[in-house]
């Protein structure tokens, strides 16, 4: 890369020395007035303006170089062969009966991969899909490229060519590709100016269409328009983000901020990149989490989609800004520390027409299967067709854009049960039998997709993150590849969230399980990681409640001020809401999520802005008017001292940094000591806390003994009854607990305490000392102990 970069800038030397030559011949035929000198100086210019162009395209391949030496650290970009896929039989057992079905589908994987190796030069190349199709800048002028087997005839029109469709015809391959290229204009500038719209006009099948192209990099909608445009998107130099910051290391255990930048302003109106940028991302990191989660990042058309129906899969959101500003949001989270993970939409697509792959060259089957296959009823879109060569090169070549382009970290799949199943998960109860997940109904081609993604992704990016969206609990779906699992890193524990919706709805504080609760908060796969929220965005839609709103309902509205009058709602609310989400942390999974503003109790539900209609079935369903009233967050009551949200906020605030320091999601000791029907009580260790939970109404326990497995002194380190937490300080945090040997509950030692009614302790060793101080004594240059320094 200094080579190249030097060889740039002695040819850009050259280059300046022949303008300036030319400049000095305008003067001297000016002073001669020679009309022959004057001619020859004119051909000077013009070749002087051509040299100029290039000089400005030297610049642009210097910042690139230079950017790319800045990253360099992230290390070659080689995706390692396939393994045997073997050794999910020895982590599981049950496996064995089913071991045809899971050869057969690891054999698909590999013949998925040898055919890339033999047809695409590897998985490598293969992915790097957008550096074909789709507009690419070269040296001369721009290459559009489109896979539209179905159409006749294609044209790509726009406003640099008044929308003529008979200006700049295209010409197709043996393979359905069509291809133009426009030549720079004779002053070198490009045929297409940045942010002029375009389209594809292509005779189809179905009939003539303009379609936004498919690997389109921005789409805008207009105002008053309702279908969207693609737009050229190509800045100056001047106006794109330099990338000042590089990837954080993987965390050890994550503890995601879910979040959707649209609606994360206090007013009621679309938020951007740059304003989540300044105002959220703080937030976020002085909560003390360390991975963010982005919602709605790739183009959708109906924005009330959650950005669930996409329409353009390499477009960032438009609502919210340009590609450029969400590169510098993302750029930012990464000077903080923060992982950035992108909600991946592979599981289907928007059934739009007009801006979407629906239909695209005039067939039904060209991205999608065919007929009822291709279609999900409950979600009224289309089902991609795995098992075609280019909607692999598609789809894996979007997951490396996002990587390559925008430096995502990685990404949470969505819908990856709807992926794994020929019903779709469905009018299905999963009930853990292993015949509901390997046999006819399972997709086989789709899990070759995601195994080959998986593997593309953690080839180029080791710490790069991927997280399943998958609520069947299909073995083997985080274990690696090359043991002959499918790949993911984590799932997400989706039961949770479930339990604790069905507890609060449908059962009294008596009623509770303590047996229940800890059975669904810990059952999970052994050696396949878990993601634990007690509450995503799913909880928060219009239709459903949040865990606090089910807690305090409408007295959230009157009872929150500090300075007024509480009630016996409230007060069971507050003390509940921060036991459920340290309980969800602390023994759920091997990671932590939260949907913004669920932290401190957000008010209401999410509702975004609809009108009414009427469906083709003629049944009426009511809008809200087009209000943005409840699409937003309200983090100002967070921020007010005055209101109890305040403590709720700085109870999570404590969860985070309390692990952080003590590191306790990531440890593999994990023991649950008591599960007290009787007493409500749950008691366990993680790492080296020992966790005291009292969910009893109204008993508090004096002198209660629990167990512990590591003998010494203890301290409070996290007590929810703390009054700024809204508590009622029955704790005292300058005792010290000594343990006692002797057998109690099943550990090795035991210590008595104090334990108030609906509150959670976490007790500490008091000669706690970070395990990363000594490593980082003996490795101070590593980069996790620079950063730790930090």
């Amino acid at each position: 890369l200094q080579l190249r970069q030097r060889a740039l800038r002695h040819r850009q030397a050259k280059l300046t020395w022949t303008d300036d030559s030319s400049r000095r011949l305008r003067v001297a035929a000016e002073a001669a007035n020679d009309g022959g000198a004057e001619l020859a100086v004119g051909d000077l210019e013009a070749e002087a303006e051509v040299i100029e162009a290039q000089i400005k395209a030297l610049r642009e391949e210097n910042a690139k170089l230079r950017e790319q030496m800045i990253f360099t650290q992230e290390g070659p970009k080689v995706v390692p062969p396939p393994g045997e896929g073997k050794r999910i039989f020895d982590t599981d057992e049950y496996l064995n009966a089913h071991r045809i079905h899971l050869e057969y589908r690891f054999g698909q994987y590999k013949k998925l991969r040898w055919e890339i190796d033999q047809h695409e030069g590897g998985l490598e190349k293969f992915s790097r899909g957008y550096e074909k199709f789709g507009f690419n800048r070269v040296h001369n002028g721009i290459v559009y490229r489109e896979w539209a087997p179905g159409a006749y005839s294609a044209s790509l029109i726009g406003d640099f060519n008044n929308w003529n469709p008979n200006a700049d015809i295209m010409k197709k391959d043996e393979f359905g590709v069509w291809e133009l290229f426009l030549p720079d204009n004779p002053d070198g500038t490009p045929a297409i100016p940045h942010g002029s719209r375009v389209k594809i006009h292509m005779d189809t099948p179905s009939g003539w269409k303009d379609a936004i192209p498919a690997w389109i990099k921005f789409a805008v909608q207009a105002p008053g328009e309702i279908p969207y445009n693609g737009i050229y998107y190509d800045p100056p130099p001047e106006e794109r983000h330099v990338w000042k910051n590089a990837r954080p290391k993987r965390p050890r255990a994550l503890r995601i901020y879910e979040a959707h930048v649209g609606m994360s302003s206090t007013e009621p109106r679309v938020s951007t990149y740059a304003e989540f940028r300044d105002n959220v991302l703080p937030r976020v990191r002085d909560l003390g989490y360390n991975a963010i989660q982005l919602m709605a990042i790739q183009e959708h058309a109906y924005y009330g989609s959650f950005g669930y129906h996409v329409t353009n899969f390499f477009a960032v959101s438009s609502r919210c800004g340009t590609p450029d500003d969400l590169k510098s949001l993302i750029d930012a989270a990464h000077g903080m520390g923060i992982v950035v993970l992108m909600d991946c939409v592979h599981s289907h697509a928007s059934n739009n027409v007009l801006d979407g792959l629906n239909m695209f060259d005039g067939t039904d089957g060209q991205y999608f299967h065919s007929g009822e296959r291709g279609y999900h009823w409950m979600w009224d879109s289309r089902l991609f067709n795995y098992g075609h060569w280019e909607v692999l090169r598609f789809l894996l070549s979007n997951l490396r854009w996002w990587l390559e382009e925008y430096k995502f970290d990685g990404f949470r799949f969505d819908g990856v049960t709807s992926m794994m199943y020929t019903h779709h998960g469905l009018q299905m109860a999963f009930t853990g039998n292993y015949e509901e997940y390997f046999g006819f109904a399972t997709d086989v081609e789709a899990m070759a997709y995601m195994m080959t993604a998986n593997d593309m992704v953690h080839g180029l990016y080791p710490d790069a993150v991927t997280i399943a969206e998958d609520v069947s609990g299909m073995p083997t779906l985080c274990q690696p590849v090359a043991w002959g699992g499918v790949g993911y890193d984590y799932r997400l524990q989706m039961a949770i969230a479930d339990k604790w919706i069905e507890l609060l709805s449908e059962q009294t504080d008596e009623q509770w399980q303590m047996g229940d609760i800890v059975h669904t908060l810990t059952n999970r796969r052994w050696m396949e990681k878990s993601i634990a929220y007690a509450e995503s965005h799913d909880q928060a839609l219009v239709g459903d409640k949040t865990i606090a709103f089910w807690l305090m309902d409408k007295d959230m509205y009157d009872f929150m001020a500090l300075d007024g009058p509480s009630t016996p709602r409230v007060d069971r609310g507050i003390a509940l809401h921060k036991m459920i989400r340290l309980l969800t942390m602390a023994l759920g999974g091997e990671g932590y999520l939260n949907f913004m503003g669920n932290e401190f109790g957000h008010p209401e539900w999410i509702d975004f802005p609809r009108w009414d209609f009427t469906t083709p079935a003629g049944k009426f369903i009511p809008g809200n008017g087009g209000s943005y009233h409840l699409c937003r967050r309200r983090f100002d009551l967070a921020d007010a001292a005055f209101l109890r949200y305040k403590g709720l906020n700085d109870f999570d605030q404590a969860m985070q940094h309390l692990e952080e320091t003590y590191k306790f999601i990531s440890s593999e000791h994990q023991y649950v000591s008591r599960k007290d029907e009787g007493d409500k009580l749950i008691v366990f260790e993680r790492g080296d806390l020992v966790f005291v939970f009292n969910l009893h109404w109204q008993n508090s326990y004096t002198d209660y003994r629990i167990g512990c497995n590591r003998p010494g002194k203890y301290k409070v380190v996290l007590d929810s009854d703390e009054g700024r937490f809204g508590g009622y300080n029955r704790i005292d945090h300058n005792a010290s607990y000594f343990s006692q040997e002797g057998w109690h509950d099943g550990r090795p030692h035991s210590f008595q305490v104090y334990a108030p009614s609906r509150t959670a302790v976490v007790y500490g060793p008091a000669d706690y000392e970070d395990p990363l101080i000594e490593y980082c004594e003996e490795n101070p240059e590593t980069d996790e102990c620079r950063t730790y320094d930090e």
